[in-house]
């Protein structure tokens, strides 16, 4: 069984450089975004649900509007997990006291314990992750992600590609 594992990763190494970046970065978020799912759904609840679990100060709360942008997440989106969290106890909403109109969102005791459970399990991924790659390799893969990350927060893609296509 083990060597049918490697001649697979052979085979899969080899022809992932046939993909595009975007194929490549789509597929494997996809495929982490399963697993994690996998994991949250053996306690009823969501890879959405531990991330933003994540997200929020254990301490001192985490303002409602700050949450959306750290997350990469729609208004919309991050509404429903919010009340999807408050309905199984695991956060409460309070008034801001430095701002009249807004919400800080706290883990409730429920809410720490199923936090320190996300951690543990994002812990568990990147250490796997880095005894099974060069310490090179993933200060590659860093910058690369980095680079990506700029160029589309620069805007820097779309511009170049009529440069690209003349």
């Amino acid at each position: 069984m083990h060597s049918i594992f490697l001649v697979y990763l052979d085979f899969k190494s080899c022809c992932m450089k046939d993909k595009t970046i975007d194929y490549i970065l789509r597929t494997t978020w996809l495929a982490v975004n399963k697993m994690y799912n996998e994991e949250a759904s053996q306690f009823g609840t969501t890879m959405a649900t531990g991330f933003a679990l994540l997200s929020i100060d254990p301490e001192n709360g985490t303002p409602s509007t700050s949450l959306g942008p750290k997350m990469g997440m729609e208004a919309t989106s991050l509404s429903r997990t919010l009340k999807t969290m408050e309905e199984k106890g695991l956060i409460e909403r309070k008034p801001n006291p430095e701002d009249g109109r807004g919400v800080l969102i706290y883990l409730t005791e429920f809410g720490r314990e199923k936090r320190a459970y996300s951690r543990e399990k994002v812990l568990t991924f990147n250490e796997t992750i880095k005894n099974n790659v060069s310490h090179e390799e993933l200060t590659n893969f860093y910058k690369v992600a980095e680079v990506i990350n700029n160029m589309i927060s620069n805007k820097q893609i779309y511009k170049q590609k009529e440069h690209i296509l003349k």
